[in-house]
């Protein structure tokens, strides 16, 4: 096969560096490719040699690597950086450590005896040596939404718009089956009736609950329609396109749904449906000051050495306090050990997590259940307890970074699995992010740590024959 045939295939550096200014200046997809084309400085950073006026690669790219990568391959990138963090900050430890130790040894080696080198070597091996612990770390947990970017539902809109596409489907039908005469749906007084009521500033709830019965008797309608048309398609291949097939599966639902709450005089249902292009997508009430309800996926996430990383991603709206024992045994699989200590918020803090965490020897950060005891807490506990719970704030900040600053709350993919790949990704470009200002400052903090460790141990009392010496070598004609 020739070398010029299929696709040019495009270096990761530019996907990546795409990636990073998509989310990093809450842009969508297209407008991350005109951005880059027009900006020089973007180019420079993508790496590529030099200026063009041409797409660096398709839109749809993006779309393509979110739907065949997944959530999953985004939080092992994630891992992976989280690790080779902790792997550098041990390596620099370490190296210092090293590097402090040999230039004491070799600077004592040119000085008098009267210096104890056997209690520098003790120095020396304290330095390195560290005693075993079963559990290592602390765990800082919480959850959130990352809200879908979608209009909000209401009963009577999301009926609307369910009764619009029947209609739909019944013009594509009568297409594809070649009838000429269509059915009646009293398309254009259902839709009458829906504006009227829409654009009312005041609405009793008499008034909605009429609407939502007319529309629901609209849609009934439709479906018996598409129902009729659909048999007379027997022995034929299904007319509908899969698209297709998937919102008529879903308008189904939604009519049954808000029938069964029509009846009931209720608001709430199991697994209830607000959106027909996005099913998956549920109410979570968090009770939140700016939103009562929110909409979109549920995340539970653990902050570790300033990195966030999801343990646990849902759509359905759980109570956070089951999660506690996945995101432990997440921190287990990550570092080969349970954490230390567990902090988190009240919700987490039940009685059956309390005490599945004592069997582990995990401490867990919170006041105790019960009645408070007859002897006060003494000071040290009280001033560690509030230490601890002021670490909590460290999820609460990346929740604000990943929502105000890479739009977390402003999901603008449009299926399940790419969606979550969305999400992902934000969380690990949050993370490239911060990896990279730490490689960037790495040296200078090591070179900096190093002078003070070689100053202090200089400057004690015990070094100050070989520092005289030292002094008098170097300053002596």
């Amino acid at each position: 096969m020739s070398s010029d045939m299929g696709a040019p295939a495009i270096d990761a550096r530019v996907v990546i560096g795409a990636m990073i200014i998509k989310h990093k200046l809450k842009l969508d997809d297209r407008e991350t490719i005109e951005t880059i084309r027009e900006n020089m400085y973007m180019q420079y950073f993508l790496g590529l040699k030099e200026y063009t006026y041409e797409d660096i690669f398709d839109r749809s790219l993006f779309t393509t690597l979110r739907y065949r990568l997944g959530a999953d391959k985004f939080d092992a990138m994630t891992r992976q950086i989280i690790l080779r963090s902790e792997k550098k900050e041990e390596a620099a430890k370490k190296d210092l450590n090293d590097f402090g130790n040999d230039v004491v040894m070799n600077k004592l080696n040119s000085c008098d005896e009267e210096v104890d080198i056997k209690e520098n070597e003790e120095l020396k091996g304290r330095a390195t040596e560290e005693e075993p612990v079963k559990n290592k770390g602390k765990l800082i947990m919480d959850a959130t939404v990352a809200d879908q970017m979608i209009a909000y539902p209401t009963d009577f809109g999301l009926l609307s718009r369910s009764r619009e596409e029947s209609e739909r489907l019944i013009d594509e039908l009568c297409k594809k089956l070649d009838i000429k005469d269509k059915p009646r749906t009293y398309r254009r007084l259902a839709r009458k009736q829906y504006l009227n009521l829409s654009k009312k500033k005041n609405k009793s709830k008499k008034e909605i609950r009429k609407g939502i019965g007319q529309q629901l008797r609209y849609l009934r309608r439709n479906l018996k329609t598409i129902d009729n048309l659909l048999d007379t398609a027997e022995g034929m291949s299904f007319p509908l396109e899969h698209r297709d097939q998937r919102i008529y599966w879903v308008i189904q639902h939604i009519y049954e749904q808000q029938d069964q709450m029509y009846k009931e005089h209720t608001h709430s249902i199991d697994n209830r449906i607000v959106n027909i292009y996005q099913p998956y997508v549920r109410p979570i009430v968090r009770g939140k000051d700016k939103a009562q309800v929110e909409f979109g996926a549920k995340l539970g996430v653990s902050i570790q050495n300033g990195y966030a990383r999801i343990n646990t991603l849902s759509w359905e709206a759980y109570n956070e306090g089951t999660d506690l024992k996945k995101q432990v045994e997440a921190y287990k699989r990550l570092n080969g050990c349970y954490p230390e200590v567990v902090i988190t918020d009240k919700i987490y803090g039940t009685r059956e997590n309390r005490q599945w965490l004592k069997e582990l020897g995990i401490r867990y950060s919170g006041k105790p259940l019960g009645r408070p005891s007859s002897g006060s807490q003494t000071q040290y506990r009280k001033r560690k307890q509030k230490i601890e719970q002021g670490m909590r704030n460290q999820v609460e900040g990346k929740f604000g970074q990943g929502k105000n600053g890479y739009n977390l709350n402003k999901v603008r993919a449009r299926t399940l699995k790419t969606s979550e790949s969305w999400i992902a990704t934000i969380f690990f470009v949050m993370n490239l992010i911060r990896f990279g200002k730490e490689f960037l400052f790495s040296f200078l903090k090591e070179v900096l740590s190093s002078f003070f460790f070689v100053y202090e141990i200089f400057s004690g009392s015990k070094m100050n024959i070989c520092y005289q010496k030292l002094n008098d070598f170097f300053t002596k004609p």
